[in-house]
């Protein structure tokens, strides 16, 4: 998310910064900004909207003469998108400016900390305290002041940051988001990717885990927390241009499928505290909770999908009644709800149209409505009466892959502060389910690191006219995310269905070589869908089974099986969507589609 361009040396800076982000754009951004050193002080321009709007304000960089700068497309964390939350962010004087991707997760405390001193911020963003924080430990040296900021800060950041005072240094820092920097014939510099440098040099450095760069126009020295000296070795990218802009990935879809273990660790690490579930967001006390008699949950598309997993997990979990609804369906059919019914509205976008008519419906009838959704200011955000954010960061295919999966984790913790807070969970039982949330990325990647095997399944079906994919409970749930995954990237025609449902109509549609996904994680029910996996193959099916690792009986049936890591039967969905994503991947791919922008979709739906 976001993107950090910085540069120094003998050119122009202004102009290199803002080519540099027009290479970033891809990440998604909702304002932009560039700072740069004038020979007198640091002059700062940043407006929220799109780089054509900073573009026009500086003439093209001409009117920021400057030979050292940084510059920030920002995708909105902390603060709605504004001029003002735009990076890059100061402090007072704007001796000391700052650009960061990332998420300080102490923020607030160390605001506070800082007010008390005598400090005013002008911007909602956890980035002006980085800026203030500096100011606070700064004795003219600026190493000594990063490290010092470097041991308060809690959370991800990579950061940019120049001191008026030292106009011949451009400091970089990074914490688990990505930095890199790239030696230039005439001067240095740093960015958030690849593609921002490529255009100047193909020698970059990656930096590391709590490492400081100081550039200068001749050259870069690496220091750790310690302040000792580094010794880094650059290497040489030969990426084709366009590719690089989507991080090596062919497709954005696929490098955003690359992106959800941090996606879901980026959701969970900051409400998981001491071995509790803590969601501040939620603003509800245990009792408040307990008053809660009935949950509703409203979407649309895959984040419907999600709260129909959820259903599953809250009713067996939390023992709570739970009901679903299309949000373009709940308004019209005059839901019952009161002050002792919890609304959940889940949008990526925090601006889908159905599902914000939904929310306002809600609150019309007393409902306590809250919001999960992705980005920050959203209309979502700013009308529910509390929210809930998935730090999926930007997503740019139009079929949704990390934010789904990052719902999904926003809704299996707040099913666990719901059986805490109820006393249907024992603490044991609770730490159990911690434990396993945390080992969700590992499996994750596992999985995607298998590809390989599901991108040769897929070359079999390319030709594809009809898929069904199948399923009970939590795996119908599943089942339906599949299917929508693969008609909507690859146009094949699919259906999932409950897979005791078959014998209801459905398996007249099954011919001869038709494939039928079915899904398996439910010990419970495994016989019951391995008979219904018996009633589609005796009619001619195809059966690709995606069952849990144990589960070797599915054999017996199955054409084709992909096995699961084991987890939480609660969990099982982070893990069983993985193959089906690539397999509709590879399958749209394999067919020349566009499998970023498929016909007829669009990322947002803003409309009825």
């Amino acid at each position: 998310m976001c993107g950090i361009v910085g540069y120094i040396g003998k050119q122009e800076a202004a102009p290199i910064l803002l080519d540099g982000l027009s290479k970033l754009e891809y990440r998604g951004y909702d304002s932009a900004g560039i700072a740069v050193y004038d020979g007198k002080e640091i002059k700062m321009v940043k407006s929220a909207g799109r780089l054509n709007v900073l573009n026009e304000l500086t003439h093209g960089g001409e009117t920021m003469p400057g030979h050292v700068g940084i510059g920030h497309t920002r995708w909105a964390t902390h603060g709605a998108p504004s001029d003002t939350n735009a990076h890059p962010q100061s402090n007072e004087d704007h001796s000391i400016v700052v650009v960061h991707n990332g998420i300080i997760e102490n923020y607030t405390k160390l605001k506070k900390t800082l007010m008390r001193r005598g400090y005013s911020f002008t911007s909602d963003t956890d980035t002006e305290v980085i800026a203030q924080m500096l100011d606070y430990y700064y004795r003219g040296d600026p190493l000594k002041a990063i490290i010092e900021v470097m041991h308060r800060l809690e959370g991800s950041y990579s950061l940019g940051i120049l001191f008026a005072e030292h106009p011949d240094e451009l400091y970089a820092v990074r914490k688990d988001s990505p930095l890199i920097t790239a030696h230039m014939k005439d001067g240095c510099m740093i960015a958030s990717d690849v593609p921002a440098v490529l255009k100047y040099t193909r020698e970059v450095t990656f930096m590391e885990n709590e490492e400081i760069a100081c550039l200068t126009e001749k050259g870069m020295e690496f220091f750790n927390m310690d302040e000792e000296r580094l010794k880094k070795e650059s290497v040489t990218i030969d990426w084709d241009i366009n590719a690089a802009e989507k991080g090596g990935y062919e497709h954005f879809m696929l490098k955003e499928m690359y992106e959800q273990p941090k996606a879901i660790t980026d959701t969970f690490s900051p409400r998981i505290k001491d071995g509790k579930i803590v969601i501040e967001e939620l603003g509800m006390t245990d009792a408040q909770i307990r008053k809660i008699k009935k949950i509703m949950i409203v979407a649309c598309g895959s984040a419907y999908h999600t709260g129909v997993t959820s259903k599953y997990v809250f009713e067996d979990l939390a023992r709570i009644p739970v009901e679903v609804d299309l949000a373009s369906e709940f308004r019209y059919r005059n839901p019952i709800l009161d002050e002792h019914t919890l609304v959940i509205v889940i949008s990526q976008s925090g601006e889908t149209a159905d599902t914000l008519a939904a929310l306002r419906e809600a609150k019309k009838r007393g409902a306590r409505v809250l919001g999960i959704v992705n980005v920050v200011g959203s209309s979502i955000a700013r009308e529910a009466d509390n929210v809930m954010y998935t730090w999926a960061g930007p997503e740019i295919a139009v079929a949704t892959t990390k934010a789904y999966s990052a719902q999904l984790i926003a809704l299996y913790l707040l099913a666990m502060k719901f059986a805490q807070a109820r006393g249907e969970i024992s603490d044991d039982e609770l730490t159990d389910l911690i434990e396993e949330m945390k080992s969700l990325p590992s499996k994750v990647e596992m999985l995607l690191n298998n590809k390989e095997k599901i991108q040769h399944f897929a070359n079999r079906y390319l030709a594809a006219h009809n898929v069904f994919f199948i399923g009970r409970g939590i795996d119908y749930a599943i089942s339906m995310e599949g299917s929508l995954k693969l008609k909507e990237i690859s146009y094949i025609h699919s259906e999932a269905y409950a897979a005791g449902e078959l014998k209801h109509g459905t398996i007249s549609l099954i011919e001869d070589g038709t494939l039928v996904a079915a899904v398996l994680t439910q010990k419970d029910l495994y016989q019951k869908t391995l008979s219904n996996m018996v009633e589609v193959k005796s009619r001619g099916a195809f059966v690709l089974a995606v069952t849990n690792e144990d589960n070797t009986e599915v054999e017996k049936v199955a054409d084709y099986v992909i096995y699961l890591p084991q987890t939480s039967k609660y969990f099982t969905n982070s893990l069983a969507i993985i193959p089906l994503q690539l397999l509709a991947y590879y399958i749209a791919v394999g067919r020349g589609c566009d499998v970023d922008k498929p016909r007829n979709l669009a990322k947002s739906v803003t409309v009825e």
